[in-house]
């Protein structure tokens, strides 16, 4: 016998007391059936009118957006982007929360995610509890810090460039990106007509005037000739081998940080926050402390920051092994460190180069993995090196908790972490975690 089809519930509303914020972008609410409703637009405490926009009877949890707020929290805002609220662009989660209360509820999923997930309070993790603007980032309730220096935009059937609504294919057309750099926003993709084309994303580089928009063509189209307003070199992303090829203009942006200056290529991996790159770059070295003569890895190490800044505090006598999955950003690596000659970047995955390298032993480790983190397996493997400080850059606090978790298991334990709020009005936040052998802080 076939089952029964469940029913859709998509559409329903329910009046509901909205209660602590959950890791994604929204807060937790239960219907009167007790059925667990993860809302969005909503803040914790108030009491709203909940409409379902995904799921059905006998699911696990519903999605829902408050699409009534019966009873406001204090910490709630009218949303500065016209663009943003109920399904309407997901690029944002908190515009309508104010700065320091987003700061707030990033602070309660970090702190949510490492009791659960490693067994560790605040104090434990040698955190405070707070997350920290970038510089310049203090704005009035009200303004929006503008910050993405890299913005995907999605092209609608009228060939308008817009963003994503939230887990959605649809795109909502904008006119301007309010979270979008100067950079990006003086270009004025918003206004071109881009039939044609699937996605155009726009690359602003902080540290010169580099500006670089990447097309990418539906199947059989033709590219269009950009004029936009300012200089923009052009790339496109292959029909056949989704590569990423020059059009016109250079194929790589120059980023500056830590007084370097790096070539990032193809679209590759940069921190997006304007001032992400130097904010992470001081954290780590302030944490690690690298000595004179000292041994590094700088594992997922894309265009080279890390291995950069560790090379110029180690000295000629140290030596810094960089490891990275991507062929373009290794290329891009080895040019930006190529005046260290003690430096070396090998190409491939972080779980099956690191084992082939026959290093046993360590001073110092940096590791910014992706979302997904690093794993038990890599972590179990840098637990073995004896390295006396492990810095971890993490994008994701539950990846961060789990790998956290595997350290202490290898004799790891956390003896600081730092929160950064680099990507106001989203639920992302950065964290900068610094280990050390447990033995020590016994």
């Amino acid at each position: 016998m076939q089952a029964e089809p469940k029913t859709s519930l998509v559409g329903e509303e329910y009046e509901v007391e909205i209660g602590p914020v959950a890791h994604g972008g929204h807060c937790i609410a239960r219907t009167s059936e007790g059925q667990v409703l993860f809302v969005r637009h909503a803040l914790p405490g108030e009491r709203v009118v909940a409409r379902v926009t995904e799921g059905e009877e006998g699911a696990r949890f519903l999605r829902a957006d408050a699409v009534r707020v019966l009873e406001a929290s204090k910490d709630r805002v009218e949303p500065p982007c016209p663009f943003a609220g109920p399904g309407r662009c997901g690029g944002c989660d908190w515009q309508h929360a104010k700065p320091g209360a987003q700061r707030r509820l990033k602070g309660e999923v970090i702190a949510e995610q490492l009791q659960r997930l490693a067994g560790l309070t605040p104090e434990e993790a040698g955190w405070d509890g707070t997350v920290m603007p970038a510089e310049g980032d203090k704005v009035p309730v009200g303004q929006v810090p503008q910050w993405r220096t890299r913005v995907q935009y999605a092209v609608d059937a009228s060939g308008h460039a817009g963003l994503r609504r939230h887990r959605s294919h649809e795109v909502e057309p904008i006119d301007r990106c309010l979270i979008a750099a100067e950079g990006v926003s003086e270009l004025g993709v918003e206004q071109r007509d881009w039939s044609g084309m699937e996605s155009v994303e726009a690359i602003a580089a902080t540290g010169s005037q580099d500006r670089q928009v990447i097309l990418t063509p539906k199947p059989g189209a033709r590219l269009p000739i950009v004029e936009l307003d300012r200089p923009v070199s052009v790339m496109r992303v292959g029909e056949k081998d989704g590569g990423v090829h020059r059009v016109h203009g250079r194929p790589f942006v120059r980023e500056r940080a830590d007084g370097r200056t790096y070539r990032v290529g193809s679209g590759g991996f940069w921190q997006v926050h304007t001032k992400a790159a130097d904010t992470l770059v001081t954290a780590v070295m302030q944490g690690l402390l690298p000595r004179k003569g000292e041994t590094a890895l700088d594992l997922y190490c894309g265009a080279g920051l890390f291995a950069g800044a560790l090379a110029d505090r180690l000295g000629e006598q140290g030596a810094v092994l960089g490891i990275e999955s991507g062929k373009r950003a290794v290329e891009d690596a080895r040019h930006n460190l190529a005046d260290f000659p003690r430096v070396r970047i090998e190409q491939g995955k972080v779980e099956s180069v690191l084992p082939r390298t026959g290093i046993t032993e360590v001073d110092l480790v940096v590791l910014d993995p992706p979302r997904a983190g690093a794993g038990r397996k890599t972590v179990e493997h840098l637990s073995s090196l004896g390295a006396r400080r492990i810095a971890y850059v993490a994008c994701d606090p539950a990846a961060l908790a789990r790998d956290l978790a595997y350290f202490r298991a290898g004799g790891y334990r956390v003896r600081t972490l730092r929160a950064f709020d680099l990507f106001p009005m989203t639920h992302h936040v950065e964290c900068v975690a610094i280990l050390e052998p447990a033995a020590k802080g016994s």
